[in-house]
């Protein structure tokens, strides 16, 4: 598997490199859209804290040293659907794509009257490693971030009253690397990897639903189907029911990643959608173009109802 444009560059040039805009002169620190509000996930210190390389910094739409993740809660405009989707961004566990892989898809969700908790997890972290600006085990589990994702599906079935939101329609989508977080929690949920902190902790971490566009870091090796077998040895016929989209001339994370998942789930009799365009390249979002695959979001909405999440 090739690795993303982010290994081969410093954290100053990942958005520029990666989402084709030009570095800025001074940096500045994420904040979401006037009258939404970032909310700490963790009570104190973030479990397992790991250095990073300098202060939070936001680039041209992309996030990197995050040592203190928050969720930003985001209510569907009309009719409340019930449903909640966590929006995971990718980045190639360097940064964060918030813009292209964040607010813009809850700006899609909240239209369609789904709630949207974008969640800034912790970056950089493994699989990457800051360091030496490498990944010398890049199919490693992605521990710091999946810590927060845990969290964030626990925080939000404590607050569903709160939030006007049904606790068993709580469902997870990333890109990239995000889309390996999103097999990652599918896999891992009976797996805690902290130590509780509030009542808020005795909530299942496991999503109702899991939707992975272009996902990384699931296949052994280029041209190759196996699964990574940190994956494989978790996937249950618990895992929810899966969406999964890749294109053939992904040169960044193959369509081989998400293939060799599809497998993987099919195995376990896990109900799973995999859709393949022959064109459309990585990192694209919600961009629209003449291509098919620029209509991905109308599937996923065509699924959700299907599988009960939404109404037609």
């Amino acid at each position: 598997m090739k690795l993303s444009c982010a290994t081969a560059l410093p954290a100053l040039f990942i958005a520029s490199a990666c989402l084709g805009t030009h570095v800025s002169a001074e940096p500045s620190v994420w904040q979401p859209s006037p009258g939404q509000v970032q909310i700490p996930i963790w009570p104190g210190a973030a479990p397992d804290s790991q250095s990073v390389p300098g202060p939070e910094t936001l680039r041209d739409g992309a996030v990197t040293n995050v040592t203190q993740p928050t969720m930003t809660v985001y209510s569907p405009k009309g009719k409340n659907t019930g449903a909640t989707v966590i929006v995971f961004p990718g980045g190639g566990f360097q940064v964060l794509a918030i813009d292209l892989e964040g607010t813009a898809i809850c700006d899609w969700l909240t239209a369609k009257g789904i709630t949207c908790v974008l969640l800034k997890y912790r970056v950089p972290s493994i699989p990457y490693v800051w360091q030496c600006d490498c990944r010398p085990h890049n199919r490693s589990i992605s521990t710091p971030s999946l810590q927060d994702a845990q969290r964030t599906l626990r925080l939000v079935r404590s607050h569903a009253a709160q939030w006007h939101v049904d606790p068993e329609r709580v469902g997870v989508l990333g890109f990239s690397a995000g889309g390996y977080l999103v097999a990652e929690i599918s896999t891992y949920f009976k797996t805690r990897l902290y130590a509780p902190v509030d009542p808020a902790d005795q909530e299942s971490s496991r999503p109702d639903f899991a939707i992975a566009i272009y996902p990384g870091h699931l296949s052994v090796g280029e041209n190759s189907i196996a699964l990574n077998p940190h994956i494989k040895s978790h996937i249950t016929p618990q895992t929810p029911p899966t969406f999964l989209l890749q294109n053939e001339d992904d040169h960044v994370d193959r369509v081989e990643d998400a293939l060799s998942y599809y497998m993987g789930l099919k195995a376990a009799r896990v109900p799973v959608e995999l859709h393949s365009y022959a064109q459309g390249g990585h990192a694209f979002g919600l961009t629209p173009s003449k291509l098919p695959v620029s209509g991905w979001p109308h599937l996923v909405e065509k699924w959700l109802a299907t599988i009960g999440m939404i109404s037609e």
